[in-house]
């Protein structure tokens, strides 16, 4: 009788797969062999120099550009499907809300556009999102960082398999973006949201995701992946281990910056 072998243990499910992603426009390579799977649950940051593809490869993940090689599939789903089904949310740099709609307006725009019932009421959102008194606000009479968080909510109230972030905070004063890192921090950490950040801040991306992509000068290629060594919720950012977590990742967009390997 044969003895039995050792157990199989499947690999880890991901949410997302980026499988060899390259993206040419005419004769110009602005990303190559990009290769990435992330988890459920899981915020990952794009980081790297001006230029590097990291908002068109957010653009890909979102179904708004092709690759020119390779593939993205989406819990077993290729790009195409995910986004016919309105399985991915998006929050750009500006708030791109309707002007004539109020906050709830915009945010039930989405239930309208997917024409599904929501996973939560809009209304029940925008007060957990702090928003309640300014439901029936129009967005000229928000401030940026209301705005933003109206977006937001708009992005996951149809609670999309994917939540793609395009510089959100890059707009925003000091004081306001860090608010709101704290604010994404809590809300993702209790949604369990599958994300994808674009930033040129490394303060927000060790604030924010599990982990970073340290993206080459163009064409972009994956250079370093850092694993954020910190607990989810990230409010300390005076003490020494976020400033260690900091400068890690900064050397290694240094490391990228000048084409050589990261220590």
């Amino acid at each position: 009788m044969t003895p039995p072998g050792p157990p199989v243990v499947a690999p880890p499910r991901s949410a997302v797969r980026i499988e060899a992603v390259g993206k040419r426009f005419g004769a110009a390579s602005a990303l190559e062999d990009i290769t990435l799977d992330i988890a459920p649950g899981e915020l990952v940051a794009l980081v790297g120099p001006s230029g590097c593809g990291k908002t068109t490869l957010l653009r890909i993940l979102a179904g708004l550009e092709t690759a020119s090689e390779g593939r993205v599939i989406i819990e077993g789903e290729p790009i195409s499907e995910a986004r016919r089904k309105q399985e991915i949310g998006i929050a750009f740099q500006r708030s791109a809300l309707v002007p004539w709609r109020t906050a709830l307006g915009n945010v039930e725009l989405t239930l309208e556009i997917c024409r599904r019932p929501p996973p939560i009421e809009p209304a029940r959102l925008l007060r957990d999102f702090g928003l309640g008194e300014f439901m029936g606000h129009y967005p000229h009479q928000l401030s940026g960082g209301m705005q933003q968080r109206v977006s937001i909510a708009a992005a996951i109230v149809h609670h999309p398999r994917l939540l793609l972030l395009d510089e959100p905070f890059g707009a925003l004063d000091e004081l306001t973006r860090e608010a709101l890192w704290d604010w994404v921090s809590k809300l993702l950490a209790e949604t369990r949201q599958t994300a994808v950040l674009v930033t040129h801040s490394i303060e927000e991306a060790v604030s924010l995701a599990d982990r970073i992509v340290i993206l080459s000068a163009r064409p972009g290629r994956i250079h370093q992946v850092i694993e954020v060594a910190l607990p989810r919720s990230r409010t300390g950012r005076l003490d020494e281990a976020f400033t260690r977590e900091v400068l890690r990742a900064r050397a290694a967009l240094y490391a990228a910056l000048e084409a050589r390997p990261a220590e």
